[in-house]
């Protein structure tokens, strides 16, 4: 018989409104503070699957743990983190959307953990210069910059380059909706995901799993492609680690490679779409392209996705 709050929604609040609230900040029982929601869905370094509600109610150490209320009396969010350079309150607090707590205490009732959903795959976002070497009108989505072998991704049928626009029937415009929404998803269960691949739309059925918890090398032969780099063969060392691609030696200053961030060291694996293993290959890709074309970049085991945008001088002779 004990008294208890009534819970809200929070997928429901807005940004502006009013909100309290309520802890024990510095030992202080039962203090109450009062700001707005600053901002939804703000995404932290040390947790990328929580959706932050961001408000700057005064929160110091001792409000952990302590409700967040709307103006109908109802809990929106559990306090949980502030941002300072001091120690205490400087305008920016975060709490935990109460749907994503509940979501995690029904868990934890039925199966004493929380378990998260994993497609196998390293996503990034897509900037407006991406977005048109892939000739997209809108910067949405998020780019599949690598497929792990094995992992659900793979035996999907998804490839380095597909652009997911759409997951389980919800839009997806940023990597961070995609990955909330794996995450969320039951290990085991199937779901439609629609991506976009050489211009077209395709739809995969995913089977979503549950999430568990380089040597130097000396440059051999050294050619220049119209990029601005000077490239040579993979090593015995690094083909065991990949099937193909190609080790920039030397970037050329001024090239559309060294204005687009690549550097030595880097591992071309994908230029225009396609799998590069020869300079010659290389070499008639970058000859083809037009404006810009996405490249495929590994650099010390991560990938991404790297837009060049290529110069009148380096476009395709057409002779």
């Amino acid at each position: 018989d004990l008294p208890t709050v009534k819970l809200g929604k929070s997928s429901k609040v807005k940004v502006g409104e009013w909100v309290a609230a309520i802890g024990a900040p510095f030992g202080l029982e039962n203090t109450v503070t009062s700001g707005i929601v600053s901002a939804k869905s703000r995404d932290l370094p040390d947790d990328q699957f929580v959706p932050f509600i961001q408000t700057d109610a005064a929160v110091n150490p001792g409000n952990s743990g302590g409700p967040l209320f709307n103006m109908a009396g109802e809990v929106i969010g559990i306090n949980s983190q502030i941002f300072s350079t001091s120690g205490g309150f400087m305008g920016l607090s975060f709490a935990i959307p109460i749907d994503l707590a509940l979501e995690v205490k029904d868990q934890l009732l039925k199966d004493g953990k929380v378990s998260r959903g994993r497609i196998g795959v390293l996503i990034q976002g897509m900037s407006p210069e991406l977005a048109k070497s892939f000739n997209l009108k809108k910067a949405e989505g998020a780019l599949i910059a690598e497929v792990q072998k094995e992992g659900p991704a793979a035996k999907a049928g998804l490839q380095e380059g597909d652009i997911v626009i759409e997951y389980a029937g919800a839009p997806v415009s940023e990597p961070r909706d995609l990955s909330r929404a794996v995450a969320k998803t039951k290990p085991g269960t199937s779901s439609k995901m629609k991506v976009i691949r050489d211009g077209k739309e395709v739809v995969v059925t995913i089977t979503v799993e549950e999430m568990k918890s380089a040597p130097e090398v000396k440059a051999s032969v050294q050619k220049k492609a119209k990029l601005g780099v000077s490239v040579r063969p993979l090593n015995d060392e690094e083909k065991k680690k990949f099937e193909n691609g190609l080790v920039i030696v030397e970037v050329t200053p001024d090239s559309p490679a060294e204005e687009a961030g690549l550097k030595a060291g880097d591992i071309l694996i994908k230029v225009g779409g396609k799998t590069v293993k020869t300079f010659d290959e290389l070499k008639e890709t970058v000859a083809k392209a037009q404006d810009s074309l996405p490249v495929l970049v590994d650099r010390q085991g991560q990938r991404t996705f790297v837009p060049i945008k290529l110069k009148p001088e380096e476009k395709a002779d057409k002779k």
